[in-house]
Order: structure tokens, then sequence, then C-alpha cells
């Protein structure tokens, strides 16, 4: 059985809706520092093509959201670039190891740039929003994407992120890359 239910939905709903209010900000820098470290973490994983640590900062039942509208509601009843439960993410990391993911034939070398991490409360969870550079170099051309995402935490695990990029609304010709 799924754990990508209608229960599940309306959590990542409700967290992601209401939850940047200064009254919820956590000004605790041995909080912050160890949210950055982890996003940190992230990005250079990504960079590295070490997709198997990446996944395993990820709590068992986890979700990467890309939402194509401007202000990210309900996945189900909008558009979006992807919305990929942990399954999907293993599904992914198998198909660029087959070496023969169209998408990724070369593969990219890329750069992540993390900064202005904020952390906030979220009952027993943390969300953290922090801005993305990332400069991507495939097939003789380099092309960057900006975003700021939101990574929902639990337990020094990653619950849910999304990425909401600037560019949502243009051609991204190859997604893949935000893995």
């Amino acid at each position: 059985m799924s754990y990508v239910d209608d229960g599940f939905y309306a959590d990542i709903v409700k967290a992601f809706a209401d939850w940047q209010r200064p009254e919820l900000e956590i000004s605790d820098v041995a909080t912050r520092d160890e949210c950055r470290a982890l996003l940190e973490r992230e990005a250079r994983l990504l960079d590295d093509g070490r997709f198997e640590e990446w996944l395993g900062l990820y709590s068992k039942h986890c979700v990467l959201w890309v939402p194509a509208a401007e202000r990210a509601g309900d996945p189900r009843r909008e558009v979006t670039i992807f919305f990929d439960d942990r399954q999907r993410l293993e599904d992914r990391i198998f198909r660029l190891r087959t070496g023969k993911a169209w998408s990724q034939v070369p593969p990219s070398r890329t750069v992540r740039m993390v900064s202005n991490v904020e952390v906030f409360r979220a009952g027993e969870k943390l969300m953290v929003r922090s801005n993305l550079l990332l400069i991507e170099f495939r097939a003789g051309e380099t092309r960057s994407l900006a975003a700021w995402c939101a990574h929902r935490l639990a337990h020094g695990k990653i619950d849910a992120k999304q990425i909401n990029l600037l560019e949502r609304d243009q051609s991204l010709r190859n997604p893949s890359i935000l893995l």
C-alpha cells in the first residue's frame, strides 16, 4: 500500500501553505547551521553524482516537488514539473545509472549554490527556506536555473522538498538535473 494517499497530500498542502511567518522563525544559530550544513551536503552529493547517498538524506516516506504555478497549492489539482515520491526518485536514479537516460547523455556537470537559509518551526518538524542557483554544463552549453527551496525536516531527514523555479513558466528543456 502506498503512503501517498489523500492524508499524505493534505499534510503536504497544509505544511507548505503558511509556514514563513516571522513568529515561527528560529533564530538559534546552531539550528540554522545544522540545517545549512544539510542543504549544502545535499547540493554537493547531487553535484558529485552520488545519488544513492543523496537519497539517504531523505526519509523513507518523502516527496520532491517542483510546482509549475507561481504559488504552489495542491499538487493533485495543479500542474507540476514533477512530483516524485521515494519510489519514483529511486526509479530516476536507477535509470541514470544505466547510462541510457537520454536526458543525461552526455551527463551534466553541475554546481549548486545554496544561500539565505532561514529556519521555521512547524510543530515537531522544521521548515527551511533557502535560495538555489544551479549552473549546468552539458553538450557544450552552460545554463543557469534559479529557485527558492523549501525543505521539511523531521528527525534529521528531509521528508519533503519543494523547488520553486523562477523559470517555471519557460521551456526547461531538461528538468532532470533538479534531482
